[in-house]
């Protein structure tokens, strides 16, 4: 069975495409997300022709916009990076997220330092050339920097986006799009929406009451426009609590006094950072499995992810 697929900035992957002729290999992408995700990598620097090694580049800010140019000279770069990036993007509208290299005047997912004529630095808030197209081409597709993935709040955050992205994209999108798949699919995630962003939660669930206000394909776009811009948003302790506590509500019937005592503990000592996520999941999770729920087997936010890749062990 083939992972999920993801792009990658090359150089992640220990090719050495740099402009040094180096690379930054990222042990986490091809050790432990290469299980799951099928790489498709791209180096928009050396696939626009710049070779390797090259010089420098970086992002200077004129009159008329942004070009791409070498940090040492007035080589200008910009057109053959944008037929590239015009000429790949179509490509990628199969992949279900996107991991960057940081800080690069091409794949910089943000805070992307930016020049003057003279070449000198006048702001840090600047985007890579080629991560900025791709943004504005897919908005629905995660996308995170490398770096950022050593948090591991924002390392869990993407790769939760990544698999609901991909129900999406097999299950409701495109030709697979019918009422019952849209409400089947905010049926399986209903618990993580509400973990995410309780406000965007409630207008989510009346769009879905009534689906012959608009067009089944208008629906679905506000829709889905939505439930991304809702799994952006850090879920709290708070957040984590209160849904299990909902999903206790389910479970009294297979619990007895003293277990639901344990979990209840157990929840409050997740909400005190005592413990991590995956103490009271696990005891939901046993107590599902004593006695199944239906409805509960349906929900994502039990197991929003292989359990392998441990990302609950440490949030």
């Amino acid at each position: 069975m083939s992972g999920i697929p993801v792009g990658i900035s090359t150089c992640l992957l220990g090719k050495e495409v740099r402009h040094d002729g180096g690379h930054k290999h990222s042990r986490y992408c091809t050790g432990i997300l290469s299980r799951h995700f099928d790489f498709r990598p791209v180096c928009p620097e050396l696939e626009a022709g710049l070779g390797v090694p090259r010089p420098a580049i970086h992002l200077r800010e004129y009159p008329d916009g942004i070009r791409l140019v070498e940090a040492k000279g007035t080589a200008d770069h910009t057109c053959v990076m944008e037929e590239f990036t015009k000429r790949i993007l179509p490509d990628l509208s199969d992949l279900r997220g996107y991991i960057l290299m940081a800080k690069s005047p091409s794949c910089g997912m943000e805070r992307i330092k930016v020049h003057n004529p003279e070449g000198q630095v006048v702001r840090r808030d600047g985007q890579g050339m080629f991560a900025e197209a791709l943004m504005l081409a897919y908005p629905l597709m995660p996308v995170e920097e490398e770096g950022r993935l050593n948090d591991d709040t924002l390392r869990e955050n993407f790769i939760e986006r990544v698999f609901a992205y991909d129900d999406w994209i097999q299950n409701v999108a495109g030709e697979h799009l019918t009422a019952k798949a849209l409400i089947e699919y905010h049926t399986r995630h209903k618990f993580q929406l509400l973990a995410h962003s309780e406000k965007i939660y409630r207008q989510l669930g009346p769009m879905l009451g009534d689906l012959k206000a608009d067009a089944l394909e208008a629906i679905a776009d506000r829709y889905i426009h939505a439930f991304m811009e809702a799994m952006t948003k850090k879920v709290s302790r708070g957040s984590h609590m209160n849904v299990m506590q909902h999903l206790m509500g389910y479970l009294r019937d297979a619990m007895g006094g003293e277990d639901r005592k344990v979990l209840i503990e157990q929840i409050g000592a997740y909400g005190r950072g005592e413990v991590p996520l995956v103490v009271p999941m696990t005891l939901l999770r046993m107590a599902q499995r004593r006695e199944p729920v239906s409805y509960l087997n349906l929900q994502e936010y039990l197991s929003p992810y292989p359990d392998e890749l441990g990302l609950r062990n440490k949030v």
